[in-house]
Formats: structure tokens, sequence, C-alpha cells
């Protein structure tokens, strides 16, 4: 059964938007009929996401962005509501994979690059996200952490922290900002068919037959599962959920 959306007149914009579960999501909230930003580090990519969704009928336009910064954070909201007029819809997905290492051995840099990206990165996109949602009163975030914000796992204990996180996060500004008309929710991710995670088996940081072997649907999910996801957290039919983190997984987290 195909879902469809109406977007239509909406402003979204998705970080880590190059590739994976961010593409995947920009192209259905442009099919959906909103004007989208896409944004991401890979400037070359970021294009090439641009391009395609331009070329499909979509309204996108493509800002560069390291979430780390917040100084480019602020800039990447600014100039989304400078050439759409406001902003109702964000998926703040950007996110890096730490090396698998044992806690005792792990440099400090190591965990402070991935929480720089994937907590203190969500942090920044959601405090300029709210700034303009609150002038509007109305606004839906997504923020995206993973089954590893639900679940522990050993030797991958800086990218669970950030992901945890990333719900505590998420819950509380939820609370904050529920009378505001503004909802903030994320998304917890199973294993999901990305390039982030190919790199991963390809490295051997994760196998296939494990995968396959703890999943009960016996298979991958897919970036558009995610986007499914995402556009229905941000969407009318969803108006009563904050605060959630909703795992789209496969039923990995309720074996």
């Amino acid at each position: 059964m195909s879902i469809t959306y109406d977007f239509k007149d909406q402003v979204a914009l998705v970080t880590g938007a190059a590739s994976g579960m961010g593409l995947a999501t920009a192209r259905a909230f442009a099919t959906a009929g909103a004007a989208v930003t896409l944004a991401d580090i890979s400037a070359d990519a970021l294009q090439m996401a641009v391009d395609e969704i331009r070329s499909a009928g979509g309204n996108a336009m493509g800002v560069r962005c390291d979430v780390s910064d917040e100084s480019q954070v602020a800039a990447m909201v600014e100039r989304t509501v400078a050439a759409f007029g406001r902003l109702d819809a964000a998926f703040n997905n950007a996110g890096v994979q730490a090396p698998a290492s044992d806690v005792a051995d792990q440099p400090a840099e190591a965990f402070d690059r991935v929480n720089a990206i994937n907590l203190r990165g969500v942090w920044a996109c959601v405090k300029h996200e709210l700034a303009q949602m609150r002038k509007q009163g109305s606004g839906a975030i997504v923020n995206c952490s993973s089954i590893g914000g639900l679940t522990g796992r050993a030797q991958l204990a800086a990218y669970h922290a950030s992901k945890h996180g990333v719900i505590g996060l998420t819950r509380s500004v939820a609370l904050e900002y529920a009378e505001q008309g503004i909802r903030v929710n994320a998304v917890c991710p199973g294993t999901i068919d990305t390039p982030m995670v190919s790199d991963m088996l390809d490295r051997g940081m994760l196998a296939m037959d494990d995968l396959l072997r703890d999943l009960p649907m016996k298979r991958l999910g897919k970036g558009e599962e995610i986007a499914d996801a995402v556009l229905w957290l941000c969407s009318s039919g969803s108006t009563f959920v904050t605060g959630q983190a909703l795992a789209v997984d496969g039923g990995f987290t309720v074996q």
C-alpha cells in the first residue's frame, strides 16, 4: 500500500540529506509538495541530490553545513527561512558512527567527534529550528536517534551514548514546547540499507549473517521506510504525538 502525505505550502529541512535516510526523506517531502532544504557536509553529493529532486519537479535547495559548528547551523536555518519564508518540519538526521573500540582504549577525540555531530549537532539544529517555529507558533521536529538509543552494544559505547542523549534531548524539548504548537519526536532506525551500514559491513564492523539472524523480519530496512515514519511524525496524522522515540527496526527491540 502506498502512503501519501500533503505538505503543500510547507517548508521542510533535512540534515545529512545527500544520501541514505536523509535523501529518502528529502525526496519524500518534495514529492508530498514541500519546499525542501537539503543540508550535508559533502558539497558534491549534496548538489547531486538537489539536482535529482529538482529534475523530478520538486522545489529544493542545498546548504552545505557541518552540524558540529553552531554558526553553520544558524546560517542553514536562516537561509531556509530567507528562501522559503518559514520552517514547518525538520528531520535532524546527520550523524556518524564511531570506530569500534574497547572503552578503556578509546581516545577522547573519538568520543568527542561522535558526540559533537550526533548529539551536540542535533541540539544546535533543534535550538535554531525552534527559534523560527516559536515565532510561527507551529512546527514539527524529528530527531534521528537509533536502536542504539534504546539498547547498548559492546565496543560502540560512544555512539550509543550519543543516541541515548538524542532521546533525552527530544523528550525534554517536547515538554518545553508542547503548549506552543510545536511537536518534537525521535525516530530510532534499526539496521537500514544505507551507505553507512555498507561501509560498516565492508570494514568488518558488522556481519550480514549476524544482522539477519538478529532481525525478526530477516531483512534490512529501507531508507524509504524511515522517511515514511518521519513524514507521519511531521504530518496532521500525528498531532497528539510528541516526546516519543519511535523504533523503526523490523522488531529488533521487542525481542
